[in-house]
């Protein structure tokens, strides 16, 4: 098919709106979250069943979803540039959906963290295309806005998620949360099939060459807001990733043995990302992404040093008030960050959005999964591993954004509104 051919098709082809078309990217980022923050309340029970001796263990149920689905990003990238946005998504969400029933009839724990491995290799597909999708319609400071959208609504997600899960072990084993977890998986694959047009732009379809993928792995190696950013996010999140580990031992048994209260105050603090992700909207075109960002970042700081002070001065377990406050406050910068890092880390390559979504994604994965499991493997009964954690990610995260933008933090780079690129044009 021809480049002109191939043009008119997508203009043809059925285009959902805009509300729609952020919906759809939300669930699919969501269906990667969903299949951890669902699980959280159902540790205890995996531990019981298959006689695991450390709670800690039961964390390795995440940190192998994590590395099948850091793995694949370098894959799904790469081959949506060639084939298309649409069937690199189907082909995820088949095996995804293979991962899930394997979890279904596991009969040991071992086979379960094959499943759960398989899963993350197949929902690697829902973060890479949801981010080359956007990258494909938009950029700058539009792009940003976008972003912040899908996240305020991919946020309702941990909201709600463990108690969905908790809900499921009042009436049924965790074997149940498995199965929602691949009718939502079927639901996403048939809506967006029927729904949403392929995006990637004709003009950018690549030809399949080993030399073309390590030419786009090496143009974002070259970038210095890319290499920059992208490691400010693999830093962060690795400490939100040490939260969620070791949020069911916080917050359910451990330390503030809250029991069936532990899914209320896990969605409130997740609830704070939303908000944040509402203010992001309403000032990235105003303010810009650096200067929202910066700030975000440079306040994660200061909330995380107060965390570590109160973390000393009561022994490990401050007044759960407290330590909630703070954790919700570290949580709100941290989306104020996110969405801008993303954006700024992808803005120099718009023409290979789908190997750049992988090499980035890949890369933020592999680092935030090693950076959340050292932290959270640090657990001790206290909230002082996780407090030390978020301090030191920041940090770190402060450091590499001062070196990306040269000591020059705050500046806008792009003042006026950046134009949107619709599909087909």
């Amino acid at each position: 098919m021809s480049v002109l051919s191939e043009k008119a098709a997508i203009r043809s082809a059925p285009e959902p709106s805009f509300v729609e078309f952020v919906v759809i990217i939300a669930f699919m980022m969501a269906l990667g979250s969903m299949s951890i923050d669902n699980l959280l309340p159902a540790f205890g029970h995996i531990q019981h069943d298959f006689n695991l001796s450390s709670a800690n263990e039961v964390q390795l149920i995440l940190t192998v979803y994590m590395a099948g689905f850091a793995i694949m990003q370098l894959f799904y990238g790469p081959v949506s540039d060639i084939v298309g946005r649409k069937p690199t998504l189907m082909i995820g969400l088949v095996i995804f959906s293979i991962g899930s029933v394997i979890a279904l009839f596991a009969p040991n724990f071992e086979l379960l963290l094959v499943a759960r491995l398989i899963q993350g290799m197949g929902a690697a597909a829902t973060r890479i295309l949801s981010v080359a999708i956007v990258r494909d319609r938009y950029e700058g400071r539009e792009m940003a806005r976008v972003m912040s959208f899908t996240m305020m609504i991919f946020i309702i997600v941990p909201v709600f998620a463990p108690a969905i899960g908790s809900l499921f072990l009042l009436f049924g084993t965790w074997h149940m949360i498995f199965v929602s977890m691949l009718v939502i998986a079927v639901a996403i694959a048939v809506w967006f099939g029927k729904r949403m047009p392929e995006t990637l732009h004709p003009e950018y379809r690549m030809p399949f060459s080993f030399d073309r993928i390590a030419g786009g792995a090496k143009r974002c190696l070259q970038e210095r807001a890319t290499v920059g950013y992208s490691t400010a996010i693999g830093l962060m999140f690795g400490g939100l990733m040490a939260y969620i580990g070791s949020s069911q031992q916080i917050f359910e048994t451990e330390v503030y043995a809250l029991g069936t209260m532990f899914p209320l105050v896990f969605g409130m603090i997740a609830a704070v990302m939303g908000i944040a992700s509402f203010v992001n909207i309403r000032l990235v075109r105003r303010l810009g992404m650096r200067r929202i960002s910066h700030a975000g970042v440079c306040g994660h700081v200061l909330m995380s040093l107060i965390m570590v002070g109160c973390a000393f001065w009561f022994d490990g377990k401050p007044p759960l008030i407290l330590f909630a406050l703070l954790l919700a406050a570290c949580q709100f910068l941290f989306s104020l960050t996110m969405p801008n890092f993303n954006t700024m880390a992808m803005e120099p390559l718009g023409n290979i959005a789908g190997t750049a979504s992988s090499m980035i994604g890949f890369y933020t994965t592999i680092l935030g999964t090693i950076v959340g499991l050292v932290i959270g493997q640090a657990f001790d009964g206290t909230v002082m591993p996780l407090s030390i954690g978020y301090l030191s990610t920041g940090i770190l995260s402060l450091i590499v954004v001062y070196w990306t933008e040269r000591g020059h933090l705050f500046a806008p780079h792009h003042p006026d509104p950046t134009a949107v690129i619709e599909v087909g044009h």
